[in-house]
Parts: C-alpha cells; sequence; structure tokens
C-alpha cells in the first residue's frame, strides 16, 4: 500500500490544529456542556438508599434523629453526588541559584632520539631547525563555567464546588469539580480533582487543597486572546523538531 503524500498529512495535521479555534470564530468561545457529564451521572446515581431503622425510613422532621437532613445531622459530602466546597490559596516564592566552575590542564610529551638510528638519518633531510628527537607532543587544556537561577512566586485563591463522584473501599472520595466564567469573547476555566478523606472535611462542608491527594488543579482559559498569545502550530512543530 502507498504511503500517502507528505503533503496530504500536513494537510491533515493542519486542519486538526485549526478544529479548536473554529469553535469562536467571530462569536464567543461554546461553553462545556454539563449534560451526561462525571458530576451530573454522580448525582443521579446516588448509589445506596437511605438508612431504614426496623425497615422504616427515618423520620427526618426529629430533632434527634441521626439523619443528615436532622437539625443536628452532618451535612458534609460523603456519598456519591454530594456536593463540597474546595478552597485553594496558593501563595508560594521559591528562589535558586547554582553556579559551578570545572578546569582541566593536561600535557602530554613523547620523544623517540633512538630508533634504531631512524631520527638521525631522517633529521640529515629535514629543514635547519626539525629534529624528530622530539616526535610528538600534545597540550591541552580546557574550562567550563555555568551560573543559573530559577526564581518564582505564585499567587492564586479560588473556590469552586466539586461532587463526589465515587467511593472507594476504604472510604477515600473522589471529587471532581469545573468552573466555566465567559467574559466577552474570553472563557476562563477552572478544574480541579482529587481524593479526600471525610475526615478532612469540615463542618461547613469545605476542603483546601493541601487535603487533597493527588490534586490536580487547572486554571486557564480559551477564546481569541489566548489564541494571539500562543504561537502558531506550524511554529510549535519547529520548535519541536529542530536541533539548533
Amino acid at each position: 500500500m502507498t504511503p500517502p503524500p507528505i503533503s496530504h498529512v500536513l494537510l491533515f495535521v493542519l486542519a486538526l490544529a485549526g478544529c479548536a479555534r473554529i469553535d469562536h470564530i467571530g462569536r464567543p468561545p461554546g461553553l462545556t456542556p454539563t449534560k451526561n457529564a462525571g458530576e451530573q451521572l454522580a448525582m443521579l446515581n446516588p448509589g445506596l438508599p437511605m438508612e431504614a431503622r426496623n425497615g422504616a425510613p427515618l423520620r427526618e422532621a426529629s430533632l434527634w434523629s441521626g439523619g443528615r437532613r436532622s437539625l443536628l445531622g452532618d451535612r458534609r459530602a460523603a456519598r456519591r453526588g454530594d456536593i463540597l466546597t474546595v478552597v485553594i490559596e496558593i501563595d508560594e516564592e521559591a528562589e535558586i541559584s547554582n553556579a559551578t566552575a570545572r578546569r582541566r590542564t593536561a600535557e602530554e610529551n613523547l620523544s623517540v632520539p633512538d630508533l634504531f638510528g631512524i631520527p638521525q638519518r631522517i633529521d640529515k633531510d629535514l629543514p635547519e631547525g626539525a629534529s624528530l628527537e622530539r616526535a610528538v607532543g600534545i597540550n591541552s587544556s580546557g574550562s567550563s563555567g555555568g551560573d543559573g537561577s530559577v526564581s518564582r512566586s505564585e499567587e492564586l485563591t479560588l473556590r469552586v464546588a466539586a461532587t463526589v463522584t465515587d467511593v472507594l473501599p476504604n472510604g477515600v472520595l473522589r471529587i471532581s469539580g469545573s468552573q466555566e466564567v465567559r467574559v466577552n469573547f474570553e472563557l476562563r476555566e477552572l478544574l480541579v480533582s482529587g481524593f479526600v478523606r471525610p475526615e478532612d472535611i469540615s463542618r461547613q462542608n469545605e476542603i483546601t487543597h493541601d487535603k487533597i491527594a493527588a490534586a490536580r488543579v487547572s486554571y486557564g482559559g480559551r477564546g481569541q486572546i489566548t489564541d494571539v498569545q500562543q504561537p502558531r502550530i506550524g511554529q510549535q512543530v519547529l520548535d519541536a523538531i529542530l536541533p539548533f
């Protein structure tokens, strides 16, 4: 089977790269649909039914019942489909400075003053001042130095509602949340996911990002301004394959 020409492959790649921007040409970027999303499916399928006592449901109106909707009930997220608030407060600053220096010097000399009389015989035919007494001489030296520094400062304060999408066998909750805000032709989106312990959820049904295991936080966006700030797909390809 004859492989397709390189020009066809290139056009196909460029077409795929442009599909991401076609969505908001001449109009604002579209919001991600929430129907049939993972969070909605978790809410529609909460899992096991409510607890029952002697085969009858607990009376939710009782002040002393153990139900979650009672006056003294625990309303923290604990089941699939429950919602909790994730508080993201990142204020970090790091600075790293490194300096290295290296120097090497080597010298090698090889002389053959007596080698079956060959140097003396050849010296007669050599120009004045030339001799094979010191046949080989090698001198080398090298030095290298490096200086690097890294300075980073990050500050981020966000709050987002997340949904319990699964309850693991050990009781740990898997959470996932998303938030999208569109202003004119620019869409800002916040994504968060990870694993939390029910014990770490506060009485206000909130949890901070430092108590989320395998936390994944993404704060970015898409739209006309973001497209202008990004290099073109051709430039990104060249930056990846060019060795110089």
